[in-house]
């Protein structure tokens, strides 16, 4: 027999009402008691009724993801998270990615699936605050990652300077002076790029250094951190440490360390962003910065429920815990 909202009560020991706050995202439910009622309904294998709630609410219970890139290991787990979410909420996710260019990035925002979708979380890369302002389609929307500029929208990010800063100083730490960086974009939507940059200079000038060198990529794949990295093996004086401005750009790194003799991280120490599954599995493991990805999802899962289903309020400005993951490519 189906398990019922008032079977997951019984089971959590709280209301009905309680339950179906859990379900429907509300803010306002102690931390103790939403763990609670989801392992409830993680036990029970309970799932709202969708078809009954559409009805009853006129909406269609599914929400979007746009990313950038599923090809990039932190955007395929970022939406794993999402729907594992989304679904305990009763929620549908439909994924999409814009591969961060302008034109799809507009077509998301312009509402042109506002009768499949009940509400959207999207990470943009290339639009700009004056994009989000133009913006006509009244179906809620969270923001996801870095932009320009502030806009009258639910916003969920890392502080990317900070744990930038925390990266290269994990780098020091070690008695590295020679610490370059791979990761730098030209381009003016390259936020994320930008904001490690900052980050990384920012903690070498505080020990009075400068950066040994900073290689710029065109994308955050695997070939572009292993041609970085050879481009700076070449270039005369090679680094002691390295920073990647993300995980895949640190192994694609790490290959070419590897398959020129230089020991890592005796020789060269390595540190990426992102602690993606594949870094805990490398030879050897990678030092990363953590951004917590189930926080990321559980809150703009919240905020976008919220916006659906609560009397809205002002726009929340959220940012996402990290921390430091010390692993084998930075442990002698």
């Amino acid at each position: 027999m189906r398990p019922r909202l008032k079977d997951v009560a019984e089971h959590a020991g709280v209301s009905i009402k309680t339950v179906s706050n859990v379900v429907n995202g509300y803010l306002h439910v102690s931390q103790d008691t939403r763990a609670r009622v989801e392992a409830a309904i993680e036990e029970l294998a309970y799932r709202p009724n969708l078809s009954a709630r559409s009805l009853r609410q006129g909406r269609s219970g599914v929400i979007a993801l746009a990313v950038p890139d599923l090809s990039i290991p932190y955007f395929a787990e970022l939406a794993t998270r999402v729907i594992e979410v989304a679904d305990l909420r009763g929620w549908t996710v439909l994924i999409d990615q814009t591969q961060g260019q302008r034109a799809k990035e507009l077509l998301v925002i312009s509402g042109i699936r506002a009768q499949l979708i009940d509400g959207l979380l999207f990470s943009p890369l290339a639009l700009t605050p004056a994009d989000l302002a133009a913006r006509t389609d009244q179906t809620p929307l969270v923001l996801l990652g870095e932009r320009v500029g502030r806009s009258s929208l639910d916003h969920i990010a890392v502080d990317n300077v900070a744990a930038a800063h925390q990266a290269t100083t994990h780098l020091l730490s070690l008695g590295r002076q020679r610490i370059a960086a791979i990761g730098a974009q030209r381009a003016a939507s390259a936020m994320t790029a930008k904001q490690r940059l900052r980050g990384f200079r920012a903690a070498l000038t505080a020990q009075g250094l400068t950066p040994h060198a900073v290689a710029h990529v065109r994308d955050f794949h695997r070939s572009d951190g292993a041609a970085a990295m050879a481009q700076l093996l070449d270039s005369g004086t090679p680094p002691d440490a390295v920073f990647c401005f993300n995980d895949t750009l640190a192994l694609g790194a790490l290959r070419t360390l590897l398959s020129r003799g230089i020991r890592v991280p005796e020789d060269v120490a390595l540190i990426g962003f992102d602690d993606i599954e594949d870094g805990r599995f490398s030879t050897p493991t990678l030092s990363t910065i953590a951004p917590d990805k189930a926080h990321i999802a559980d809150a703009a899962v919240t905020l976008l429920t919220n916006r659906l289903t609560a009397t809205p309020g002002p726009p929340q400005e959220l940012c996402a815990p990290h921390r430091l993951i010390p692993r084998e490519t930075t442990a002698l």
